[in-house]
Protein backbone atom coordinates (compact mmCIF):
# COMPACT_ATOMS: atom_id res chain seq x y z
CA UNK A 1 0.00 0.00 0.00
CA UNK A 2 1.10 3.57 -0.74
CA UNK A 3 2.53 5.52 2.19
CA UNK A 4 1.05 8.72 2.66
CA UNK A 5 3.38 11.07 4.05
CA UNK A 6 3.70 15.12 4.66
CA UNK A 7 6.11 17.90 3.07
CA UNK A 8 7.99 20.39 5.53
CA UNK A 9 8.26 23.35 3.11
CA UNK A 10 11.35 25.37 3.97
CA UNK A 11 10.24 28.67 1.70
CA UNK A 12 7.41 29.28 3.44
CA UNK A 13 7.65 28.37 6.68
CA UNK A 14 10.27 30.07 9.44
CA UNK A 15 12.67 27.08 11.25
CA UNK A 16 10.26 27.12 14.49
CA UNK A 17 7.10 26.96 12.39
CA UNK A 18 8.40 24.18 10.90
CA UNK A 19 9.29 22.15 13.99
CA UNK A 20 5.76 22.44 15.14
CA UNK A 21 4.39 21.56 12.21
CA UNK A 22 6.50 18.48 12.24
CA UNK A 23 4.73 17.70 15.60
CA UNK A 24 1.34 18.27 14.53
CA UNK A 25 1.76 15.99 11.56
CA UNK A 26 2.92 13.10 13.55
CA UNK A 27 -0.63 13.76 15.82
CA UNK A 28 -2.94 13.69 12.46
CA UNK A 29 -1.35 10.08 12.26
CA UNK A 30 1.74 10.68 9.53
CA UNK A 31 4.66 8.80 10.21
CA UNK A 32 7.18 10.26 7.69
CA UNK A 33 7.97 13.88 6.74
CA UNK A 34 10.33 15.19 3.76
CA UNK A 35 11.79 18.75 3.93
CA UNK A 36 12.64 20.97 1.03
CA UNK A 37 16.76 22.52 1.21
CA UNK A 38 17.34 25.33 -0.02
CA UNK A 39 19.40 28.48 0.18
CA UNK A 40 16.91 31.19 -1.48
CA UNK A 41 12.99 30.44 -1.98
CA UNK A 42 11.67 30.59 -5.35
CA UNK A 43 9.74 33.72 -4.53
CA UNK A 44 9.80 36.83 -2.77
CA UNK A 45 6.08 35.71 -1.40
CA UNK A 46 7.17 32.50 -0.17
CA UNK A 47 9.56 34.49 2.07
CA UNK A 48 11.61 32.13 3.85
CA UNK A 49 14.24 29.50 3.32
CA UNK A 50 15.98 28.49 7.07
CA UNK A 51 19.26 26.04 7.35
CA UNK A 52 17.22 23.01 7.10
CA UNK A 53 20.03 20.69 8.99
CA UNK A 54 18.92 22.90 12.08
CA UNK A 55 15.66 22.39 11.78
CA UNK A 56 15.87 18.67 11.39
CA UNK A 57 17.78 18.53 14.81
CA UNK A 58 14.92 20.18 16.20
CA UNK A 59 12.75 17.56 14.47
CA UNK A 60 14.59 14.66 15.71
CA UNK A 61 14.27 15.85 19.37
CA UNK A 62 10.38 16.48 19.52
CA UNK A 63 9.22 13.65 17.25
CA UNK A 64 9.82 9.93 16.01
CA UNK A 65 9.50 10.71 12.06
CA UNK A 66 11.25 9.43 9.50
CA UNK A 67 12.67 12.43 7.69
CA UNK A 68 14.19 12.71 4.46
CA UNK A 69 15.33 16.12 2.54
CA UNK A 70 13.79 16.96 -0.82
CA UNK A 71 16.20 17.37 -1.79
CA UNK A 72 19.94 18.26 -0.48
CA UNK A 73 22.39 19.07 -3.58
CA UNK A 74 25.52 17.94 -2.19
CA UNK A 75 27.93 19.99 -4.89
CA UNK A 76 28.43 23.16 -5.28
CA UNK A 77 27.16 25.36 -2.53
CA UNK A 78 28.25 22.64 -0.19
CA UNK A 79 31.18 20.19 -0.25
CA UNK A 80 30.28 16.45 -0.48
CA UNK A 81 32.66 15.73 2.54
CA UNK A 82 30.61 18.68 5.03
CA UNK A 83 27.24 17.89 3.85
CA UNK A 84 28.26 13.97 4.75
CA UNK A 85 29.14 15.17 8.17
CA UNK A 86 25.72 16.92 8.24
CA UNK A 87 24.04 13.97 7.20
CA UNK A 88 25.83 11.70 9.33
CA UNK A 89 24.13 13.94 12.58
CA UNK A 90 20.90 13.63 11.78
CA UNK A 91 21.02 10.14 10.89
CA UNK A 92 22.31 9.75 14.70
CA UNK A 93 20.02 11.83 15.58
CA UNK A 94 17.14 10.50 13.76
CA UNK A 95 17.90 7.24 14.79
CA UNK A 96 18.04 5.20 12.14
CA UNK A 97 14.79 7.54 10.83
CA UNK A 98 16.92 9.77 8.25
CA UNK A 99 17.10 9.30 4.13
CA UNK A 100 19.67 11.67 2.47
CA UNK A 101 17.34 12.81 -0.71
CA UNK A 102 20.18 14.60 -3.05
CA UNK A 103 19.52 16.30 -6.82
CA UNK A 104 21.66 18.33 -9.03
CA UNK A 105 20.88 21.21 -7.89
CA UNK A 106 19.61 24.96 -9.17
CA UNK A 107 21.51 27.62 -10.00
CA UNK A 108 18.94 29.41 -7.33
CA UNK A 109 20.85 27.86 -4.70
CA UNK A 110 24.24 27.06 -6.03
CA UNK A 111 25.65 29.92 -7.01
CA UNK A 112 25.86 31.94 -4.33
CA UNK A 113 29.65 31.48 -4.13
CA UNK A 114 30.56 33.15 -7.40
CA UNK A 115 30.73 28.91 -8.77
CA UNK A 116 30.41 28.43 -12.30
CA UNK A 117 27.21 26.80 -12.60
CA UNK A 118 27.73 23.64 -15.00
CA UNK A 119 25.51 22.38 -17.54
CA UNK A 120 23.46 19.84 -16.75
CA UNK A 121 25.27 16.85 -17.83
CA UNK A 122 28.46 18.05 -15.68
CA UNK A 123 25.96 18.55 -12.81
CA UNK A 124 25.06 15.28 -13.21
CA UNK A 125 28.47 13.61 -13.23
CA UNK A 126 29.40 16.00 -9.93
CA UNK A 127 26.30 14.60 -7.82
CA UNK A 128 27.47 11.03 -9.02
CA UNK A 129 31.07 11.58 -7.37
CA UNK A 130 29.60 13.34 -4.79
CA UNK A 131 27.71 10.26 -3.74
CA UNK A 132 30.73 8.43 -3.84
CA UNK A 133 32.89 10.60 -1.56
CA UNK A 134 30.17 10.88 1.26
CA UNK A 135 29.41 6.95 1.25
CA UNK A 136 33.44 6.68 1.52
CA UNK A 137 33.28 8.83 4.38
CA UNK A 138 30.56 7.42 6.03
CA UNK A 139 32.92 4.01 6.24
CA UNK A 140 34.10 5.86 9.18
CA UNK A 141 37.66 5.55 7.57
CA UNK A 142 40.19 8.32 6.63
CA UNK A 143 39.61 9.21 3.06
CA UNK A 144 41.41 10.78 0.50
CA UNK A 145 40.01 11.47 -2.45
CA UNK A 146 41.20 12.52 -5.46
CA UNK A 147 38.71 13.05 -8.18
CA UNK A 148 38.08 14.85 -11.59
CA UNK A 149 35.78 17.81 -9.10
CA UNK A 150 36.48 16.84 -5.69
CA UNK A 151 39.58 16.95 -3.16
CA UNK A 152 39.37 15.19 0.14
CA UNK A 153 42.59 14.65 2.55
CA UNK A 154 42.82 13.01 5.14
CA UNK A 155 39.13 12.83 5.81
CA UNK A 156 37.40 10.88 8.70
CA UNK A 157 34.00 11.19 10.39
CA UNK A 158 33.59 10.25 13.76
CA UNK A 159 30.23 10.54 14.77
CA UNK A 160 28.28 7.98 12.59
CA UNK A 161 25.35 6.59 13.06
CA UNK A 162 24.98 2.66 13.20
CA UNK A 163 24.36 2.26 9.37
CA UNK A 164 24.76 4.86 6.60
CA UNK A 165 22.04 7.02 5.72
CA UNK A 166 19.95 6.15 2.24
CA UNK A 167 20.75 7.92 -0.45
CA UNK A 168 17.16 8.67 -2.40
CA UNK A 169 18.29 10.39 -6.42
CA UNK A 170 15.82 12.80 -7.39
CA UNK A 171 15.07 12.47 -11.24
CA UNK A 172 13.09 14.69 -13.31
CA UNK A 173 14.50 13.33 -17.20
CA UNK A 174 15.89 10.05 -18.11
CA UNK A 175 19.51 11.22 -17.50
CA UNK A 176 19.05 11.75 -13.61
CA UNK A 177 16.86 8.78 -13.47
CA UNK A 178 19.29 6.60 -15.08
CA UNK A 179 21.73 7.57 -12.31
CA UNK A 180 19.01 7.11 -9.50
CA UNK A 181 18.60 3.51 -10.82
CA UNK A 182 22.72 2.87 -10.67
CA UNK A 183 23.83 4.24 -7.85
CA UNK A 184 20.57 5.50 -5.43
CA UNK A 185 19.08 3.69 -2.98
CA UNK A 186 15.05 5.02 -3.51
CA UNK A 187 13.78 7.55 -6.44
CA UNK A 188 12.98 11.45 -6.00
CA UNK A 189 10.43 13.09 -8.34
CA UNK A 190 7.74 15.53 -8.94
CA UNK A 191 5.19 14.43 -11.10
CA UNK A 192 3.19 11.18 -12.02
CA UNK A 193 5.60 10.54 -15.07
CA UNK A 194 5.02 6.62 -15.06
CA UNK A 195 7.43 6.52 -17.68
CA UNK A 196 10.10 7.86 -15.67
CA UNK A 197 8.76 5.37 -13.09
CA UNK A 198 9.30 2.15 -15.12
CA UNK A 199 12.77 3.29 -16.27
CA UNK A 200 13.97 3.18 -13.04
CA UNK A 201 12.59 0.06 -12.16
CA UNK A 202 13.81 -1.43 -16.14
CA UNK A 203 17.29 0.28 -15.42
CA UNK A 204 17.96 -1.72 -12.44
CA UNK A 205 16.43 0.42 -9.34
CA UNK A 206 14.64 -1.14 -6.29
CA UNK A 207 14.38 1.25 -3.81
CA UNK A 208 11.43 3.35 -2.74
CA UNK A 209 10.18 5.67 -5.22
CA UNK A 210 8.89 8.82 -3.74
CA UNK A 211 6.44 11.16 -5.04
CA UNK A 212 5.65 15.15 -3.89
CA UNK A 213 2.57 16.71 -4.33
CA UNK A 214 0.64 19.86 -3.33
CA UNK A 215 -2.82 20.88 -2.43
CA UNK A 216 -4.16 23.92 -1.25
CA UNK A 217 -6.82 23.10 1.09
CA UNK A 218 -9.77 25.39 2.48
CA UNK A 219 -13.00 26.42 2.93
CA UNK A 220 -12.97 28.87 -0.03
CA UNK A 221 -11.77 27.54 -3.42
CA UNK A 222 -10.99 31.16 -5.06
CA UNK A 223 -9.05 32.40 -2.65
CA UNK A 224 -7.06 28.76 -2.62
CA UNK A 225 -6.68 29.36 -6.06
CA UNK A 226 -5.16 33.07 -5.55
CA UNK A 227 -3.01 31.62 -2.34
CA UNK A 228 -1.38 28.92 -4.48
CA UNK A 229 -1.03 31.44 -7.28
CA UNK A 230 0.95 33.49 -4.94
CA UNK A 231 3.15 31.58 -3.99
CA UNK A 232 3.42 28.71 -6.13
CA UNK A 233 2.98 30.12 -9.56
CA UNK A 234 6.38 29.53 -10.22
CA UNK A 235 6.16 25.79 -10.66
CA UNK A 236 4.10 26.84 -14.01
CA UNK A 237 7.04 27.69 -15.60
CA UNK A 238 8.32 25.09 -17.72
CA UNK A 239 11.47 23.55 -19.13
CA UNK A 240 14.82 23.77 -17.90
CA UNK A 241 14.48 27.36 -16.24
CA UNK A 242 13.78 26.59 -12.73
CA UNK A 243 17.75 24.78 -13.08
CA UNK A 244 19.04 28.05 -14.52
CA UNK A 245 17.57 30.89 -12.85
CA UNK A 246 19.79 32.65 -10.68
CA UNK A 247 17.48 34.64 -8.42
CA UNK A 248 13.90 34.43 -7.09
CA UNK A 249 13.92 38.24 -9.25
CA UNK A 250 14.01 35.72 -12.17
CA UNK A 251 11.25 33.60 -11.42
CA UNK A 252 9.19 36.71 -10.49
CA UNK A 253 9.46 37.73 -13.67
CA UNK A 254 8.57 34.49 -15.49
CA UNK A 255 5.55 33.93 -13.73
CA UNK A 256 4.11 36.70 -14.78
CA UNK A 257 2.88 34.58 -17.68
CA UNK A 258 1.66 31.94 -15.40
CA UNK A 259 -2.13 32.21 -14.67
CA UNK A 260 -4.40 31.51 -11.89
CA UNK A 261 -5.87 28.96 -13.94
CA UNK A 262 -2.67 27.36 -14.71
CA UNK A 263 -1.52 26.77 -11.34
CA UNK A 264 -5.57 25.67 -10.52
CA UNK A 265 -4.89 23.30 -13.15
CA UNK A 266 -1.53 21.70 -11.43
CA UNK A 267 -2.24 22.29 -7.97
CA UNK A 268 -5.81 21.19 -6.65
CA UNK A 269 -7.51 23.62 -4.44
CA UNK A 270 -10.42 24.31 -2.32
CA UNK A 271 -12.62 21.93 -0.09
CA UNK A 272 -13.81 19.36 -2.46
CA UNK A 273 -12.05 16.09 -0.60
CA UNK A 274 -12.53 14.27 -4.05
CA UNK A 275 -10.79 16.60 -6.00
CA UNK A 276 -7.51 16.52 -3.98
CA UNK A 277 -8.02 12.61 -3.25
CA UNK A 278 -8.16 12.17 -7.12
CA UNK A 279 -5.00 14.45 -7.51
CA UNK A 280 -3.05 12.11 -5.30
CA UNK A 281 -4.63 9.08 -7.02
CA UNK A 282 -2.62 9.71 -10.14
CA UNK A 283 0.97 9.23 -8.08
CA UNK A 284 -0.63 6.45 -6.79
CA UNK A 285 -2.00 4.82 -10.19
CA UNK A 286 1.84 5.51 -11.43
CA UNK A 287 3.28 3.61 -9.04
CA UNK A 288 4.94 5.23 -6.13
CA UNK A 289 5.42 3.55 -2.86
CA UNK A 290 5.38 6.74 -0.88
CA UNK A 291 3.92 10.26 -1.76
CA UNK A 292 4.24 13.25 0.38
CA UNK A 293 1.49 16.30 0.41
CA UNK A 294 2.64 20.07 0.80
CA UNK A 295 -0.14 22.15 1.98
CA UNK A 296 0.28 25.67 0.63
CA UNK A 297 -0.08 28.20 2.60
CA UNK A 298 0.24 29.16 6.43
CA UNK A 299 -3.18 26.73 7.69
CA UNK A 300 -1.39 23.58 8.36
CA UNK A 301 -3.54 22.80 11.22
CA UNK A 302 -6.82 22.85 9.22
CA UNK A 303 -5.39 21.19 6.64
CA UNK A 304 -4.22 18.33 9.38
CA UNK A 305 -7.76 18.33 10.64
CA UNK A 306 -8.98 17.98 7.08
CA UNK A 307 -6.36 14.94 5.98
CA UNK A 308 -6.89 12.72 9.22
CA UNK A 309 -10.62 13.02 9.02
CA UNK A 310 -11.90 13.22 5.34
CA UNK A 311 -8.79 12.78 2.72
CA UNK A 312 -6.99 9.69 4.38
CA UNK A 313 -10.41 7.66 4.40
CA UNK A 314 -10.37 8.30 0.66
CA UNK A 315 -6.88 7.48 0.21
CA UNK A 316 -6.26 3.69 1.93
Amino acid sequence: MTEIGYTLSSEEHSAPALVRFAQQAEDAGFASVTISDHYHPWLESQGESAFVWCTIGGIAATTKLQVTTGVTCPTVRIHPAVIAQAAATAATMLEGRFRFGVGSGEALNEHILGTRWPPADVRLEMLDEAIEVMRALWSGEVVNHHGRHYTVENARIYSLPSSPPPVLVSGFGPKATSLAARIGDGYFNTSPAKELLDQYVEEGGTGPKLALVKVCWGEDEQQCIKLAHELWRSSGIPGEASQEFPMPAHFEQASQLVTEQMVAESISCGPDVERHASSIRKYIDAGYDEIYITQVGPDQQGFFKFFEHDLRPLLV
